[in-house]
């Protein structure tokens, strides 16, 4: 599988490549590494000059400062890859960050793997995350990295018995090794969480163990360990829930793909999760 890590070169940056060394993959991606340096972004945008007298030189000292960082960023990147034995490339583009990390996320890539800042709700109202944005518009999966890298031994699977559940129980098992560190060794544990609404109809109840049997018993026959999390209420709120008392590495979800009203107005179940969630997030498509 090729993916795409995002570094600014910070230490989310760094994460975001030293996760893929960690998450136990079927096979050993083929990582490309990309910084992107946004020299308009320096400008003013509500400006209607491009310029005020007498900043231009600082503007341009500012931008040789930003390219001087992106070569030692690339260099570290190129180190940083070697050490954790990954295959792979970096590479620096110019242009706006998010737009930029989605383009080349249209390149053959299955994986896009990228740092959250975890900005505050009105850092993400006035400004936009990279990473919300990477979830809503790179056509692949993305791993938002919450944290610093650990072995992945606990996953949090989300479904609903939806065609984006089944995405995810696809990617699962097709791409994450059950037991990575042997066949004799202890096989990563995944809670399998269906979470169903507040409803006074039993045949409800009955329907959800059916999809969560149905989705348990795949996940176990590939060999991974499987327990079941049946809740009632708010779908993220309970996932979330589920996966700070599992203390889980990962969450694992569908990507629902709202459009940007139905965002806005009901919020979407895998935005939430990478707001909210303390441990690392991938949204499958």
């Amino acid at each position: 599988m090729k993916v795409l890590a995002a570094t600014d070169g910070s230490t989310y940056g760094r994460w975001a490549i030293e996760w893929l060394a960690q998450v136990p993959f079927s096979t050993q991606p083929v990582v490309r590494v990309l910084h992107v340096v946004d020299v308009a972004g320096l400008r003013a945008p509500f400006l209607i000059q491009p310029m005020i007298v007498g900043t231009e030189r600082y503007l341009q000292a500012e931008i040789r400062r930003m390219e001087m960082n992106a070569k030692a960023t690339k260099k570290q990147a190129a180190v940083l890859l070697a050490s954790l034995g990954l295959s792979g490339t970096v590479m620096m583009d110019r242009g706006g960050v998010p737009a930029t990390i989605v383009k080349h996320a249209k390149r053959g890539i299955g994986l896009l793997s990228i740092g959250s800042r975890g900005l505050d709700a009105l850092d993400r109202f006035m400004l936009g995350s990279i990473s919300n944005h990477a979830i809503h518009h790179a056509p692949c999966s993305v791993l938002v990295v919450k944290e610093a890298p650990r072995p992945v031994r606990q996953i949090v699977l989300a479904i609903d018995g939806s065609p984006a559940s089944d995405k995810a129980v696809r990617f699962l098992l097709r791409n994450i090794n059950p037991t990575p560190d042997g066949p004799d060794q202890e096989p990563v544990m995944v809670t399998v969480v269906h979470v169903m609404p507040y409803l006074k109809y039993p045949e409800l109840r009955e329907v959800g163990k059916a999809v969560m049997q149905r989705y348990v018993g795949k996940v176990a026959k590939v060999g991974f360990q499987v327990q079941e999390a049946m809740r009632l209420g708010k779908p993220a709120d309970e996932i979330l829930t589920v996966a700070k008392q599992h203390k889980a590495d990962l969450i694992v979800t569908g990507a629902k793909g709202l459009g940007a009203i139905g965002r806005v107005l009901l919020g979407s179940v895998s935005t939430r999760l990478v707001q909210h969630a303390t441990c690392s997030v991938l949204v499958v498509r």
